[in-house]
């Protein structure tokens, strides 16, 4: 047992403890306090010029590293963080001089699945473009992280009709070097141009090789993020050609491209952005990132993409930059191929896809949307038109079924007849086919030809911008599934959800099956039952695989089904009526034979 001098002595000691801990923490409760109060009034402050000052905590945390030992580059040229804020009918967008560059971007025309204004750039208080070099000091410089000087009054610039303005920083390394980014907005579009001049910057850079980039993620705007995420990628056109980087594991990942660069992009589904060179360039840089397991909704996709130049043989790069939504006639007025970075089709058939989508069916949406508002009418009326147009291949491939149907009941007995004999077999087939003057392929080829078109709609109505947020019946949004059944349970590839339009796609192409007869219908030769029983299989597959498709594309291919069904009915109905006819015929000229004998 400790003595009582023990007792008292630790008595004492833990009364020191406790006394220095409530002083503690009642320095720090003041300061807490003092913290939320001056947070509370405004997360930027006003200055004596008027500007934002940006006094939150993540401005000053980006503030203190940009101050890291860089060499020459140490320096700031501004004392605080302060944003200028570009207010137009298109977008709004929030500019910072750390860095000299767009923090936010906000359409006003986009509202993400839940309603809220579309803001592109992840959250970051930072520029979202970056100016990277490599120092005469040996230090890897990225102007992201430095304090640039605005060269004008920072606040908020309005701008309308067809007004534009111009938004320029300074980074000063000496009395006689410095940096300047110059920025220039317009009203009536989203893209603007970006001009880097380097003033004596030689002594201080080494190499004549720099690189601009997008450094912040793209942040994702519809309900399924899986879908969204499918469609988040980094690109770059050179010499004609794209190339795409996307990761499809967890990982980081880089490609580099050598020569004159025509552009580079990020994306997400429905929306991205662009850095075009309009001076010299010698290289682009694609970089991505998946952070998590890929397909987790947790799961973070970042990519950035960089252009490379040499500014030994020039002192002043420009870019033209776009930050927006991948509307075609937006990017087409921004450059002829910007538009390349959304799938309408297999590479195989691009050549056919590409016109195709360009100059008939955007066009056929756009126009028609002067006339009827309602984009699932529009959807419909377009499935009649394709219907229509491939007529000529459809009733000839339908035709030919139906011819192959009747024939069926005599392939029947030639197989019986000579089904120890393949080769007579094969033989008196053919020339049955002969006599009847039927294709066994007319109902394929016609099918094959159609396939281009059928495919490109098939990626064309899966990322059309036109009909996102487009509603029609229960659908809110045709660019998006709609679910109207909630299941118990999740089945695999299926998920926890029925989409409506999916369920009449599905009976509709069942009842097809059912019209023509299972493709051939009536007897089949071997191996042929099992063909048939696989073509009622195929629309409950099908429910699988269109389950999670947009509404717009399960909208156009119901339209196409019923009118196929339509069309089948009657060729039946005519085949028929002309078997008919000619087993009429038959008996007549039999019964005319034997009225002959008898006399």
């Amino acid at each position: 047992m400790p003595s009582q001098e023990e007792i008292d002595q630790r008595r004492a000691e833990q009364a020191l403890q406790d006394s220095l801990a409530a002083e503690q923490a009642q320095q720090q409760a003041e300061f807490e306090g003092e913290r939320d109060t001056t947070q509370s009034d405004r997360e930027f402050r006003s200055g004596d010029d008027g500007a934002l000052i940006d006094r939150s905590s993540e401005a000053e945390r980006e503030l203190s590293e940009s101050v890291r030992n860089l060499g020459v580059f140490s320096a700031n040229s501004a004392e605080d963080t302060v944003k200028t804020v570009i207010e137009t009918p298109l977008y709004n967008i929030e500019l910072s001089n750390l860095g000299a560059g767009p923090v936010k971007y906000t359409l006003n025309d986009y509202k993400t699945w839940d309603q809220e204004q579309v803001q592109m750039i992840r959250d970051t208080t930072r520029s979202s473009y970056s100016l990277g070099f490599l120092s005469n000091q040996n230090y890897n410089i990225e102007t992201n992280n430095l304090l640039f000087e605005p060269l004008q009054e920072p606040g908020v610039i309005s701008l309308s009709g067809t007004d534009s303005t111009q938004v320029s920083y300074a980074y000063s390394v000496d009395d006689s070097s410095e940096i300047i980014f110059t920025y220039t907005f317009h009203a009536d579009h989203y893209s603007y141009t970006m001009n880097v001049e380097f003033v004596n910057m030689e002594q201080h850079i080494s190499g004549a090789i720099v690189d601009l980039g997008w450094m912040s993620g793209l942040r994702l705007t519809e309900r399924d993020r899986t879908l969204d995420v499918a469609s988040t990628a980094a690109y770059v056109f050179a010499g004609g050609e794209l190339e795409k980087l996307q990761l499809d594991e967890e990982g980081e990942a880089e490609q580099q491209v050598n020569g004159t660069i025509g552009w580079v992009s990020t994306r997400t589904k429905f929306f991205g952005q662009y850095i075009m060179p309009l001076t010299n360039s010698t290289g682009a840089l694609l970089l991505g990132e998946v952070d998590g397991v890929l397909g987790e909704p947790g799961t973070e996709h970042t990519y950035r993409a960089a252009v490379q130049s040499n500014i030994a043989q020039s002192d002043e790069l420009s870019f033209e930059m776009f930050l927006g939504p991948l509307d075609y006639y937006e990017l087409r007025d921004y450059d002829e191929h910007a538009y390349d970075v959304v799938e309408i089709g297999y590479a195989l058939i691009r050549w056919f896809a590409d016109p195709l989508v360009r100059y008939l069916v955007i066009p056929f949406f756009t126009f028609g949307s002067m006339f009827v508002s309602n984009y699932g009418v529009l959807i419909i009326l377009f499935g009649v038109i394709v219907k229509l147009i491939l007529f000529p291949l459809t009733q000839k491939s339908f035709k030919s079924m139906a011819a192959m149907k009747d024939l069926q009941p005599q392939m029947k007995e030639i197989q019986e007849k000579y089904k120890d004999d393949p080769q007579k077999q094969q033989k008196e087939t053919i020339a049955l086919y002969k006599r009847a003057k039927v294709n066994p392929l007319g109902g394929c080829l016609p099918m094959f030809l159609q396939f281009p078109i059928l495919i490109t709609l098939f990626f064309f109505f899966q990322n059309a911008m036109i009909i996102r947020q487009k509603s029609f019946l229960w659908a809110n949004d045709l660019s998006a599934p709609d679910y109207i059944l909630d299941l118990p349970f999740t089945i695999p590839l299926l998920g926890d959800q029925l989409a409506g339009f999916v369920l009449f796609m599905s009976a509709a192409m069942f009842l097809q099956t059912k019209v023509s007869g299972g493709m051939s219908g009536g007897a089949a030769p071997s191996g042929g039952p099992n063909m048939k029983a696989f073509q009622y299989i195929i629309p409950f597959v099908l429910l699988f695989v269109f389950n999670n498709f947009a509404a717009g594309l399960s909208l156009y291919y119901l339209v196409y089904n019923v009118l196929s069904v339509a069309q089948q009915w009657v060729i039946n109905k005519q085949s028929a009526g002309s078997t008919n006819a000619d087993e009429a015929d038959i008996k007549t000229s039999n019964n005319k034979k034997g009225r002959k004998k008898k006399k």
